[in-house]
């Protein structure tokens, strides 16, 4: 076995003294594009499984919710592959470089997405729609589970120490872009009439993933590999199984990750998916919907930036509290704004949801995160600690809140939901340490 020797993490000397500003910019913004065009595949599921996927695709029988359910646990199985894709490109990230994993989780996800545009529906094939669908979701599902680690470690393992917080925030810019330009596509699409959107309106946002899919290749095949990375290569300091060894040698690290995540996933996905479904529930238009989540995400993008950089000026964990205590106070207020109808007051709700609560905890994350694991197991690390949890937080929360909905025609279970996500994220807060200011493993 190569050495697994702890690397302790580079001085802003050393970091800052690999790269120039000007190159840093072009990786920051070439993997914040990268990344955009790969989670815009990935969120059209959730917006055409809230909207479409239901109807066309799953027998709903007497109760359209049966359908939306169905769908949603199609959202679910895709979420259920990402641990596999974590550790696949977490191996290949670790092993041979982020440059190369993030190639393949961004060919594989823009095949996918473009075949889902081709799929026949229910009444035209049968079981066989949603058995197709399944499987190219499950595709999904694993390149999705390779790209946030490398996504976010080309950009942070090239940034100075005292500015990690803000620039690793970038990368969630990509992964905020790519839901607000899906949902703009779809938002769009609607605006054809009703019987044409259902016949194949729905189907173009799928299918332009063929060109994204080529713009995106292009991008992350010229950006260079990682500082920190590089670096660690040419030191030898790799080891052949790095997902074994972040697990023997940060099982507590694995832990806290996962309990990062759930409030900051879950809660996304009550608030991205399942508030379309609620919306159409009580009789607000899917229109007016869409408009407060994109109105609220595009706040978000630079609200994460804000929040990065707070994190390395008062630290990590304080801005991270901040968004999940947040969560929990929201949770009824935010679907009791939604009852109004009111345009303005449903927005106001998106936005203090994404924009405050939301905000707060992903735009940290990229740099909470990746400071809890050392350099050599740190892709697999993240991976397994950010996909396992989003199996349970955002692969089931749609569902479960759909069920819930179902069964009590009420939101109020949903938001009781929500603010065990918040708790469950506190106690992982109060069980880490803080990382800004200090050098990780």
């Amino acid at each position: 076995m190569a050495s697994t020797q702890t690397i302790p993490a580079p001085d802003v000397q050393a970091v800052s003294g690999g790269i120039d500003q000007k190159s840093l910019r072009r990786i920051v913004m070439a993997s914040v594009a990268g990344n955009a065009l790969e989670w815009y595949d990935f969120f059209l599921y959730s917006t055409a499984a809230a909207l479409v996927f239901g109807e066309l695709f799953f027998p709903k029988g007497t109760d359209p919710l049966i359908g939306t359910l169905a769908a949603f646990a199609g959202f679910a199985v895709g979420f259920a592959a990402r641990p596999f894709g974590g550790v696949l490109f977490g191996h290949i990230g670790d092993r041979y470089g982020r440059k190369g994993a993030l190639v393949w989780t961004l060919s594989i996800m823009g095949g996918a997405t473009f075949l889902i545009g081709l799929l026949p529906t229910y009444a035209q094939a049968g079981l066989w729609a949603p058995a197709l669908l399944l499987v190219l979701r499950v595709l999904q599902g694993v390149a999705s589970g390779g790209e946030w680690g490398g996504g976010v470690l080309m950009i942070s393992e090239s940034a100075p120490p005292e500015k990690r917080g803000m620039y690793a925030s970038w990368s969630q810019i990509g992964v905020g872009g790519g839901f607000v330009l899906s949902a703009a596509v779809f938002f769009l699409v609607q605006k054809l009439p009703h019987d044409t959107f259902m016949s194949w309106g729905w189907r173009v946002p799928f299918l332009l993933s063929i060109v994204i899919f080529g713009v995106g290749v292009y991008i992350r095949s010229r950006l260079p590999e990682s500082t920190e990375f590089s670096k660690a290569a040419a030191a030898g300091k790799t080891t052949h199984t790095p997902v074994l060894e972040a697990i023997r040698r940060h099982p507590k690290e694995l832990l806290i990750a996962m309990g990062l995540r759930v409030a900051e996933n879950g809660g996304s996905y009550i608030f991205l998916a399942f508030s379309l479904v609620y919306g159409k529930f009580i009789g607000v238009p899917s229109s007016v919907m869409l408009a407060g989540v994109m109105v609220s995400m595009t706040v978000e993008l630079g609200m994460m930036l804000v929040w990065g950089r707070l994190s390395d000026r008062i630290g990590r964990k304080p801005v991270y509290m901040i968004g999940a205590v947040g969560l929990i106070v929201i949770a009824l207020p935010f679907f009791w704004l939604i009852d109004t109808k009111v345009p303005g007051l449903i927005w106001l709700a998106f936005l203090l949801a994404n924009g405050v609560c939301h905000g707060a905890m992903i735009g940290t994350q990229p740099s909470l995160m990746g400071e809890l694991f050392s350099t050599e197991v740190r892709y697999s690390g993240m991976a397994l600690g950010h996909e396992i949890a989003s199996v349970f937080a955002g692969g089931l929360s749609p569902l479960v809140a759909t069920a819930l909905l179902a069964k009590y025609h009420a939101a109020w279970p949903v938001a009781l939901m929500l603010m065990t996500m918040g708790a469950i994220t506190v106690v992982a807060l109060l069980c880490a340490r803080e990382t800004a200011h200090r050098t990780a493993r």
